[in-house]
């Protein structure tokens, strides 16, 4: 079954609200959402593809990783974890960055709170974005944020289905 991913926009909260379900449970939702090799399969829109430089998935851990273009070009991103609450939930804040993981400060910053939840038919994910400026909101919704992300969930559907995901 195809799921689609609904976001909704609260301008004045400054947050971007995006909710999916999942034919495949929490644990291997949350394994794809967590493990470098599984996240490279499916978190970039194709014909893009996510590169792991480094991930430490604990409180006080990175994730460094790179966007790839098909014709090489690189959009570097770091994820900074703030809390796990292991198959429930995690908080992170994340920010584009140089290849050494410096912030690109002239960037937004996305505060995520991302939660995993058992269905009847598999899981769901709530996935709440705050952004420090309104402007910053826009800034990646312009940046083709919603198309982008939407194609990644489709993505991780395959990876489930192909039980890439152990």
């Amino acid at each position: 079954m195809k799921h689609q991913a609904n976001f909704t926009k609260d301008p004045g909260a400054k947050q971007l609200n995006i909710t999916r379900a999942f034919d495949a449970p929490v644990e291997k939702v949350w394994k794809a959402w967590t493990v470098a090799h599984i996240l490279d399969q499916w978190w970039a829109p194709r014909p893009w593809k996510s590169e792991t430089k480094t991930l430490d998935f604990r409180a006080g851990g990175l994730w460094l990783y790179s966007m790839v273009g098909p014709n090489g070009d690189r959009h570097r991103c770091r994820v900074d974890f703030k809390a796990i609450d292991t198959q429930r939930s995690f908080r992170a804040d994340s920010s584009f960055c140089d290849e050494d993981g410096t912030p690109n400060n002239s960037m937004p910053v996305m505060h995520w709170y991302t939660e995993f939840s058992a269905t009847a038919n598999g899981s769901k994910i709530n996935v709440t974005i705050s952004f420090d400026k309104e402007a910053d909101l826009t800034t990646i919704l312009e940046m083709g944020f919603e198309t982008g992300f939407s194609m990644g969930l489709s993505n991780l559907d395959e990876v489930l289905e192909e039980a890439r995901v152990v």
